[in-house]
């Protein structure tokens, strides 16, 4: 007789799921609740209008104008003398960088100009504004 025959070899191995799976449900829950804090963003309500999406091969650099008129670039503040000097450094590496505005619909007339000015004063060639549809 052998000694796998043995009265002991009857035994089942298996593993169980179960914790495994509760694991997983709870990670599900939870990415599903944080993913939207983490997009958010710079709240700014955009306008609408009716116009086809730029296409871009580089990571495009997003200038955003608040309500109350504060300037950010890529969710970082900064006033817009400083926005000048990091945006003729970045293009001086990245000559064709595109950059994007995105402003808020009731955001003054004037900050967004200056932002403009600005972004055209550092050598940027292409500027988009981001809506939405």
């Amino acid at each position: 007789m052998d000694a796998d025959s043995g009265a002991g070899s009857d035994q089942i191995s298996a593993i169980n799921v179960t914790p495994l799976v509760d694991v997983m449900l709870v990670l599900l829950v939870i990415f599903m609740v944080t993913a939207p804090m983490i997009q958010q963003g710079i709240s700014v309500e955009l306008p609408k209008a009716s116009a086809k999406p730029v296409e871009s091969k580089q990571t495009p650099l997003v200038v955003s104008v608040t309500r109350e008129g504060k300037v950010y670039l890529n969710d970082n503040a900064i006033d817009v003398a400083a926005l000048g000097k990091k945006l003729s450094a970045i293009v001086a590496e990245r000559p064709g960088q595109v950059v994007y505005l995105r402003a808020d619909h009731a955001s003054s007339y004037g900050a967004v100009v200056s932002v403009v000015a600005a972004v055209k004063a550092a050598g940027v060639e292409r500027l988009g504004m981001i809506t939405e549809p």
